[in-house]
C-alpha cells in the first residue's frame, strides 16, 4: 500500500474517558472484528486492565476502512493510561503523526489529558479533539466543548460529539482521522531503522517487539541489531496486529507491526530502542531513548519459607514482560529470605502484587514502599540506597537527599484550599497556577517523593469528593533533615518496620507507630516492651503486658508466705521465657507505617 494511504494515530485520555471503549467501535466499524466476536476493550486483554479499567500494557492493531472510494490502513497505537507509565506513552506518541485526545463530556479536562496532550504536542502531532458519553444525562458538552477549545485555539463547535458506547459518530472520527493526520514519511531505500515501542515475552517466539517503521524495511532475511543495548538476532516472525498477530512477509517504511525476535528476555529488547539492519546499519538511533527508572521500592516476602523457589521463578517470569521491574536478593531478620524489588509507581506495584497473588497463587508479604536516596558521606563518597537498613552509620553521613518531584493537580476552584492544606502538611512547596477553564484550576507544586507514595492521592481523592486528578515527574535530589526511625521490640530493632523519615515528624511518628504495633502485636507470656528510636536515643516505648495465669486461684488462705513462693516461681519462669521466647509479628504490622495518616 502506497505511503499517501496509511495514517499512524493513537488515542490520548484521562483514566476512565473512553479509550478503549472508542477503540473497540472502531475495531467493529472497520469490520475486523464481528458482533459474535465482541467483547468489551479488546485491546485490554488483561483481566486487570478490565477490572481497573485502566490501560497497563500499549497495544496496537492495524484496521482498513474504506473512504470515497479509496481504501485507507490505519494504525492505531493504544497508549497506557497511567501516570506511571509516562515513558512508554512518550514512545508510543513518537510512533504516530497524530492523536485523537478524548475528553468525558461529564467530567471535562484532567490532570493526565493535559499531560498526554503536552507530550503529543511536544513531539509535533496533530490533535483531533473528541467529546465522548454525549449521551448521558450528566453531559455538559457546550462547556467542556468551550473549555477544550479554550486550550487547543480551535473552534468549540468544529469539536466532534460521540458516544463510544452506542456508535454515535463514531465514523466522523475515522473521517477525520484520514482527512487531518498526515501520512507518514520514510524512505524504503534508506538504512533500516525502526522504533520499538512495546514488547512481550513469548515462551515459543521469544520477545515479540512492536515496531514502527521510519526508514527501510522489515523481511525474514535481515539480520538486526538493537542500537542500545548492541544485541543482534535473526527474525523468527513478521507480522501486524489484525487485532491478533497475523504473520506477514514484509513490514515498509510507515508500517506497524511485531517482530518475534527469539531473544530470551525483555531486558534485552527494552521499550524507546532502534532496530536496525546489521549489514547495513543507520547512521544514528532514534531520539528519546531512556532506562526505565525504578521510583518506589519495596520488600517482597514469601509467608510461608518455602515458598521463597516460586517467589524466585514467579518475579523471573513477570520480569520476562516487564522490563522496569527490577529485583536482589534480601534478608530480613523479621520476615527471612525475600526480594527488594524496584517499581515504576504506586500503581505498579499494586498492578505486581495482584499478578504474584493471581497467576501465581503466593501469598507473600509486601514491606512498606520507600523510595531511593542519595547519602552523601564524610569521606565524599556517594551512596544510593533503597532501604532503611542499608543506611550507614550516622557518625559517616555528611548529608542525605532525597527525590523530589513536580506535581500537577487539577482541580475545581471550590477544593483551591483543601488541596493547599494537604500539600503543605506533605512538606510540598507551591511554584505556580492556571486556570485552563474558568472552574477549573491547575496548580503545580514541589513535593518530596516519599510523602506522595503513601495515602496521598486517596487523601486527594477524599478532600475533593473524587473530583481532582494529578500528574508528577521526576525533578531533583535535595539534601533534607532525614533521620532512621527504628522500631525495637523486646529491645531487638526489626529491620523491615525501619523507615526514613523528616527529623521533624520522627517523635510524632514514633509515637503513632508504637501505639499502633501496641494494638497489632498479640500478648505473649511474658512482658514485650515496643520502642521507637531515632537520632541514637528512644523516642517513644509502650509495654505489651504479658498474658497471666492466675497461680494463687489455688490457695484459699494459709501462709502469706505460701502466696509469695508461688509468684517468685512464676516470675523466674517468665524470665526464662523472656530470654527464649520468640514475638510473633502479624502481616499488618508491617503495613501499619503506611495507615500513619497525618492527623
Amino acid at each position: 500500500m502506497q505511503l499517501t494511504q496509511k495514517r499512524n494515530f493513537c488515542i490520548i485520555a484521562h483514566v476512565d474517558h473512553g479509550k478503549s471503549t472508542l477503540a473497540d467501535r472502531m475495531l467493529q466499524m472497520t469490520g475486523l472484528i464481528s458482533e459474535r466476536d465482541m467483547v468489551n476493550q479488546v485491546l485490554d486483554n488483561m483481566d486487570l486492565e478490565r477490572e481497573k479499567g485502566v490501560t497497563i500494557k500499549a497495544s496496537a492493531v492495524r484496521m482498513e476502512y474504506k473512504k470515497d472510494g479509496s481504501v485507507y490502513e490505519l494504525n492505531l497505537i493504544d497508549t497506557p493510561g497511567h501516570v506511571d507509565f509516562s515513558y512508554e506513552v512518550s514512545r508510543s506518541l513518537i510512533a504516530c503523526e497524530g492523536a485523537v485526545l478524548v475528553v468525558d463530556a461529564t467530567q471535562g479536562i484532567e490532570a493526565q489529558t493535559l499531560a498526554n496532550l503536552y507530550l503529543a504536542i511536544e513531539h509535533d502531532l496533530v490533535i483531533i479533539p473528541v467529546l465522548n458519553k454525549i449521551d448521558l444525562p450528566s453531559a455538559h458538552a457546550d462547556d467542556v466543548a468551550e473549555d477544550v477549545g479554550n486550550l487547543l485555539g480551535c473552534d468549540p463547535k468544529s469539536i466532534i460529539r460521540i458516544s463510544a458506547k452506542t456508535g454515535l459518530n463514531v465514523e466522523k472520527v475515522l473521517d477525520a482521522v484520514i482527512e487531518r493526520i498526515p501520512s507518514p514519511q520514510g524512505n524504503e531505500n534508506e538504512p533500516l531503522k525502526a522504533l520499538i515501542f512495546d514488547s512481550h515475552y513469548d515462551s515459543y517466539k521469544g520477545v515479540i517487539a512492536y515496531v514502527r517503521v521510519f526508514n527501510g524495511t522489515v523481511d525474514m532475511q535481515g539480520k538486526f541489531l538493537l542500537m542500545e543495548t548492541n544485541v543482534e538476532t535473526d527474525p523468527i516472525e513478521i507480522g501486524v496486529f489484525a487485532p491478533n498477530m497475523k504473520p506477514v512477509s514484509v513490514l515498509s517504511a510507515g508500517d506497524v507491526g511485531y517482530i518475534a525476535t527469539g531473544l530470551k528476555t525483555v531486558k534485552d529488547c527494552r521499550v524507546g530502542d532502534t532496530l536496525t539492519d546489521k549489514n547495513d546499519p543507520a547512521a544514528e538511533a532514534l531520539p528519546g531513548y531512556k532506562h526505565p527508572k525504578p521510583m518506589v521500592f519495596a520488600g517482597v516476602y514469601p509467608v510461608e519459607g518455602e515458598d521463597y523457589d516460586n517467589l524466585k521463578d514467579a518475579l523471573a517470569k513477570l520480569q520476562l514482560n516487564d522490563a522496569s521491574l527490577i529485583f536482589t536478593p534480601e534478608t530480613s531478620q523479621a520476615l527471612n529470605f525475600g526480594f527488594r524489588c524496584g517499581f515504576l509507581g504506586l500503581f505498579h506495584m499494586e498492578i505486581f502484587q495482584e499478578r504474584l497473588e493471581r497467576e501465581y497463587d503466593l501469598d507473600i508479604v509486601l514491606t512498606a514502599p520507600t523510595v531511593e536516596y542519595r547519602v552523601i558521606l564524610r569521606n565524599g563518597e556517594e551512596v544510593l540506597i533503597d532501604s532503611p537498613a542499608m543506611l550507614p552509620d550516622e557518625s559517616t553521613i555528611e548529608q542525605i537527599q532525597e527525590p523530589w518531584m513536580n506535581l500537577s493537580v487539577f482541580t475545581p476552584t471550590e477544593f483551591y484550599g483543601a488541596v493547599m492544606e494537604l500539600v503543605k502538611r506533605r512538606l510540598g512547596t507551591f511554584v505556580s497556577q492556571e486556570y485552563p477553564s474558568p472552574n477549573r484550576v491547575q496548580l503545580n507544586f514541589e513535593l518530596p517523593l516519599s510523602e506522595m507514595i503513601v495515602d496521598f492521592f486517596d487523601e486527594l481523592k477524599s478532600k475533593t469528593r473524587g473530583y481532582a486528578s494529578m500528574d508528577y515527574s521526576f525533578n531533583e535530589y535535595r539534601a533534607s533533615n532525614l533521620v532512621k526511625l527504628e522500631v525495637l521490640i523486646g529491645g531487638e530493632p526489626v529491620d523491615a518496620l525501619a523507615s526514613i523519615v523528616h527529623k521533624d515528624s520522627a517523635y510524632h511518628l514514633g509515637q503513632k507507630l508504637v501505639t499502633k504495633l501496641k494494638e497489632l502485636i498479640p500478648r505473649q507470656l511474658f512482658d514485650v516492651a515496643v520502642q521507637a528510636s531515632a537520632d541514637g536515643r528512644v523516642i517513644s516505648r509502650a509495654n505489651i503486658k504479658a498474658m497471666r495465669k492466675d497461680v494463687l486461684a489455688k490457695c484459699y488462705g494459709g501462709d502469706i508466705t505460701r502466696k509469695k513462693k508461688l509468684l517468685e516461681k512464676q516470675k523466674k519462669g517468665k524470665k526464662r521465657m523472656k530470654m527464649v521466647g520468640n514475638v510473633e509479628i502479624p502481616q499488618e504490622a508491617f503495613m501499619a507505617i503506611l495507615k500513619l495518616e497525618d492527623e
